[in-house]
């Protein structure tokens, strides 16, 4: 993975073993697509980090699936903390791609064999991924990451 290097906020930025612990302990991103007048819109999604790519597990009805279908690009933010000085997050952008079936009904799929007992795990407790024939991956494979963490700026 080639990912343009952060300019600004060297000093809070997240080291990449940092990186990964932050992007595999958090629940919930933030998918931002384009509409095809060109208007953004954000929803919120569940998601698997593998190390590399942000794997996202959407409804293939919804306004994300066809907006990724018709423009790729997206930005998805992760992020937590509530005070100002436990801020901490990233933001990965780049091209969206569909992986497996559409929608996913459990067939094989090299790409999500180790992705999807991820994400099992995670969500649901489970070693295997509950299919239900409304879902499908969408993998980013970030061309750009920006990370901030607050906590690494000190005490006031």
């Amino acid at each position: 993975m080639s990912v343009a290097p952060q300019r600004r906020g060297r000093r809070i930025m997240m080291t990449p073993g940092e990186l990964d612990a932050f992007l595999a302990a958090q629940r919930t991103c933030r998918v931002a697509t384009v509409s095809a007048d060109g208007a953004p819109h954000v929803s919120a999604l569940w998601f698997a980090w593998d190390g590399g790519a942000l794997w996202l597990y959407s409804v293939v009805r919804s306004r994300r699936w066809t907006q990724l279908g018709r423009d790729p690009r997206a930005a998805v933010v992760v992020d937590s903390g509530e005070e100002y000085g436990e801020l901490r997050g990233a933001e990965l952008a780049g091209r969206v791609e569909f992986v497996g079936e559409v929608p996913r009904t459990g067939g094989p799929c090299p790409e999500l064999a180790s992705v999807e007992p991820l994400f099992a795990r995670k969500y649901f407790g489970l070693d295997e991924m509950p299919h239900d024939g409304r879902h499908a991956w969408a993998r980013l494979v970030p061309e750009r990451i920006v990370s901030w963490d607050f906590r690494k700026l000190g005490s006031p």
